[in-house]
C-alpha cells in the first residue's frame, strides 16, 4: 500500500455529477484556495445526471496530478455507452461527451482511473468495501478490476460487469463473477444483509428503510476495515456522515441539495448550493 512521502492538504469531494458551477464555486472557496497545492479527492460520479458533465470532466483532467478520482457507476455508465454495449438513460447528461471531438482521451483518461485510493491513512472509494474485505485486500482486488480496464480487451471486461449475482465475496470467484462482485462493492453497495452479502434494491437512507433484515454496509458485524477511515459519496439519501472513521460526502447536489468538500487534516467542511435544476430522481 502506498504511503505518503509529503503531507500537503487534502480535501476531499463528494459525487459532483456534471454539476460543474457548484464544483467551479467550491474549488474557488477562499478555505481550498488559500490551501495552496493541495489535492483534490472526488469520490466518483463525477458525471451524468448534471447539466454540465462534459465541461467538468474535462475540468477535473485539466487538474492533473492534483486530482485523485476514483470510479463510480455513472463513470463506468460512461464507458460501457462509449463501448457499445448500454444504452443512455432519458436522464443521461453523457451525449455531450459522447460527441465530442476529444472523446477517446476522455475515455481513456476515466478508464485509467482506480476504484479505491489510499493515502495519509483514508481510503477513498466510491460506495463501499465489502466487511470481509481488509485493507490490503480492498487494494489488491481493486486492482484486479483496474488492470483489465487499462488492457487492450478492456470492453470485453465491463460488458460482463452488469448484474446482481453473485452478492457475496469468496475466495473461489474467478473471472467475470469475481469481478462483478468488486466493481459492485465498490459502486453499487448501500445495504448489506447481516451476513455481508449485498441487497441493492433499497436506496433510502438507513432510518427510513422498511428492510429490517438490511444494514448499511458499515454497520456490519466484524467488518474488517472498521479501523482504517473510509471516505465514500454514492449514497445521497444518506447524506453528509462524519464519524472517526467514516465520511459520508454524496449531499445530494444533482437534486439541489450541497456540493460538500472535507478536508482530511482537521475535518474542516466547505459546502456550496447544488444546481437549482433537479433531474427526475433515478440514483
Amino acid at each position: 500500500m502506498t504511503k505518503s512521502k509529503n503531507k500537503k492538504s487534502v480535501w476531499a469531494i463528494g459525487d459532483v455529477q456534471g454539476c460543474y458551477d457548484p464544483l467551479k464555486k467550491l474549488l474557488d472557496s477562499k478555505e481550498i484556495k488559500h490551501d495552496e497545492n493541495s489535492e483534490i479527492w472526488f469520490a466518483g460520479d463525477i458525471i451524468n445526471r448534471g447539466p454540465k458533465s462534459l465541461k467538468t470532466i474535462r475540468h477535473i483532467m485539466s487538474m492533473g496530478d492534483s486530482a485523485k478520482t476514483v470510479l463510480g457507476n455513472h463513470d463506468l455508465h460512461l464507458l460501457a455507452c462509449y463501448a457499445g454495449f448500454r444504452r443512455e438513460n432519458k436522464t443521461d447528461t453523457i451525449n455531450e461527451i459522447l460527441s465530442a471531438p476529444d472523446v477517446k482521451d476522455i475515455i481513456n483518461w476515466l478508464r485509467s482511473r482506480p476504484l479505491a485510493h489510499y493515502d495519509q491513512g483514508h481510503l477513498l472509494v466510491h460506495a463501499g468495501v465489502l466487511p470481509k474485505w481488509d485493507l490490503e485486500k480492498t487494494l489488491s482486488l481493486a486492482k484486479e478490476v483496474e488492470e483489465a480496464l487499462q488492457s487492450k480487451n478492456w470492453k470485453k471486461y465491463l460488458e460482463k460487469m452488469y448484474g446482481n449475482e453473485p452478492n457475496r465475496w469468496t475466495e473461489s470467484l474467478k473471472g467475470s463473477r469475481r469481478r462483478r462482485v468488486i466493481i459492485n462493492s465498490f459502486t453499487r453497495m448501500r445495504m448489506c444483509f447481516p451476513d455481508g452479502s449485498m441487497e441493492f434494491g433499497s436506496k433510502e437512507a438507513p432510518s427510513n428503510s422498511k428492510q429490517f433484515n438490511l444494514v448499511p454496509w458499515f454497520e456490519v458485524a466484524d467488518r474488517k476495515c472498521k479501523d482504517t477511515t473510509i471516505i465514500f459519496g454514492h449514497w445521497s439519501t444518506l447524506g453528509l456522515m462524519v464519524k472517526k472513521h467514516l465520511i459520508a460526502l454524496d449531499t445530494g447536489c444533482v437534486w439541489g441539495g450541497k456540493l460538500s468538500a472535507i478536508r482530511l487534516s482537521d475535518r474542516l467542511l466547505v459546502q456550496v448550493d447544488g444546481d437549482n435544476r433537479k433531474p427526475k430522481r433515478k440514483i
